[in-house]
């Protein structure tokens, strides 16, 4: 049966769709966008062949897509084997399950409340070679919403002891490529560049122009070389990257100074508000949001996801064991774990409350809104909690009311610690998102720096992944609940929705790599790994036959030979 959709508000940055028209869906795909709908041309949907859905008075957009979510691997694990019995006593309070606690869902849970607030796509930032079956396993749980990994790359023995040696940067290349393709991922990550390496020595603090204690590099010499490699290779996405000195008072020098690393290559800054921390005031601590924003504005290669901190009980899990070990202490409850993984990364879970009336979390809040609001372009801005990290999921609604309406912003910035609202700007930015902005930055905009571009629009041809939002004053409101929500043509939320969801497919960067390619590399990996490095390789077989994804490959850039 074909959807019709008629008479919403279309918005679609991507095509400059921003008025009523109809929308007709045909399969899992978009056929015909009428501009200019007729009201008596259509037949009564008892006499034809088309559901249709009255869309008066609301707003149609593409499925969201969330760049950068902890949705599977071994850290999500961790952190549910670390809490089970704080999230078992918080389920029995709450006469609920488990699986729905709130800042870590279970998989089939996290699926269903992403879909509830009209998010089709997810991507795992975090996928660590020898874990990444694991990693898609978890995510092919994640039912219903499409998926994708970044491999985790700049802490590996084998990239380490190559850009120490000296090798030319095609052969990094090619191994960048082997591990992309390998790990059936559609990006390259890297956390603290060469820091969760070294802190293995015993190192502490790690800047970016620190030397390593055996390779003798600098994680400004990873950057650059990553940067290249993922450019030359022709991914979409830029590297993501985790900077140096997460939550450090003054880490705004070590942030400025990786894109510096970048050498004009696109780059992109992940979680950024954990990165844009000045030394200043009484508290030695202050927000560098304005430095970053005018950092930005001169380097047109960066982009950044906020990582927006929200007030409430989460648990932090990070690649980055040396942050991690030193935040510990602030464990709330008192328990943490720190991994060693192989000599590829590393993994630290310390679960967190963020307080409403705590001064450092209070700054951490308002520094966040304000990269959201000082960044004219919403292009260059991602919503993301970094989830769990600065919050779950589920406060994305709350989070874009926040962005949208001043009046309640300024309500809330009046009941958060006095000395860190005083210090920050957020009182003075009287901007407010439209709702093509929050189209931009939560589909759009993820969409075409992912390679997606065939999805996160509304165009002829692309996938049918639709949200129909009733209109309300009531911003929270109205993307909490969606009206009608389809996922590939079918409807899974609203009125006539499906009994059981579509099935997921997993997002991969289109590479030609083979698994016999590893032979070049397979020394160096052998020398610190416990395992052969070609049994890393996931096929197209194992993922659809065992893993229970479908592999999907994605646009790439011309290769740069």
């Amino acid at each position: 049966m074909r959807t019709r959709i008629r008479f919403g508000r279309l918005i679609d940055p991507a095509t400059g769709i921003d008025g009523v028209a109809d929308l007709l869906i045909d399969g899992d795909r978009i056929v015909e966008i009428d501009r200019a709908p007729d009201p008596i041309s259509i037949p009564n949907s008892k006499h034809c062949d088309e559901r249709i859905i009255d869309a008066s008075g609301c707003v149609v957009m593409a499925g969201a897509i969330d760049l950068h979510t902890h949705i599977g691997g071994g850290k999500v694990s961790i952190a549910r084997m670390l809490l089970s019995d704080e999230i078992a006593s918080h389920a029995a309070a709450a006469n609920s399950l488990a699986a729905e606690c709130e800042y870590l869902p279970a998989a089939d849970v996290t699926a269903r409340r992403y879909l509830d607030m009209g998010y089709t796509t997810c991507f795992e930032p975090a996928v660590i070679p020898c874990n990444a079956r694991s990693a898609h396993a978890e995510m092919a749980d994640v039912v219903g919403v499409d998926t994708g990994g970044y491999c985790l790359l700049g802490n590996d023995d084998v990239l380490l002891s190559m850009i120490a040696d000296g090798l030319p940067q095609p052969l990094i290349n090619d191994y960048v490529a082997w591990m992309v393709a390998a790990t059936q991922s559609i990006a390259v990550k890297v956390v603290n560049p060469g820091g969760i390496n070294a802190f293995k020595f015993n190192v502490r603090t790690f800047d970016v122009d620190s030397r390593h204690p055996k390779y003798d590099i600098t994680p400004g010499d990873v950057i650059r070389t990553l940067c290249r490699a993922v450019h030359e290779i022709g991914l979409a996405h830029p590297l993501h990257v985790h900077c140096s000195n997460l939550g450090v008072p003054g880490n705004i020098e070590s942030t400025l100074a990786t894109i510096r690393a970048a050498d004009g290559l696109p780059i992109h800054l992940t979680h950024a508000q954990f990165h844009c921390y000045a030394a200043d005031g009484p508290y030695k601590m202050s927000s560098a949001a304005a430095q970053l924003v005018e950092a930005m504005q001169t380097h047109p290669n960066v982009t950044i996801d906020v990582g927006q901190v929200m007030f409430g009980q989460t648990v932090t899990i990070s690649a980055d064991s040396m942050h991690q070990h030193e935040n510990f202490r602030f464990a709330d409850p008192k328990k943490s774990v720190l991994v060693d993984v192989e000599c590829e990364a590393g993994c630290g879970v310390v679960p967190f409350r963020y307080r409403r009336r705590q001064f450092v979390h209070s700054l951490q809040w308002a520094i966040g809104l304000e990269l959201f609001l000082m960044i004219e372009d919403p292009s260059r801005v991602f919503l993301t909690t970094d989830h769990p990290n600065g919050a779950p999921l589920s406060t994305y609604p709350h989070l874009i009311a926040l962005l949208s309406d001043r009046s309640l912003r300024e309500t809330a910035l009046a009941e958060i610690n006095a000395d860190a609202a005083a210090s920050s700007e957020l009182k003075g930015i009287t901007r407010e998102y439209s709702l093509p902005d929050i189209a931009t930055m939560t589909r759009s905009a993820p969409a075409a720096i992912l390679g997606l571009s065939d999805r996160g629009n509304l165009s002829v041809g692309s996938i049918a992944d639709v949200v129909v939002y009733q209109q309300d004053k009531n911003i929270e409101r109205m993307f909490s609940t969606p009206k009608f929500v389809i996922r590939s043509g079918q409807i899974v939320r609203g009125a006539g929705a499906a009994a059981s969801s579509t099935r997921s497919t997993t997002l991969k960067a289109n590479l030609d790599c083979q698994r016999d390619d590893a032979d070049v590399f397979a020394d160096r990996y052998h020398a610190t790994s416990t395992m052969d490095m070609r049994r890393l390789w996931i096929s197209d077989d194992e993922m659809e036959n065992v893993i229970g994804s479908s592999p999907v490959t994605t646009l790439t850039k011309a290769r740069i030979q």
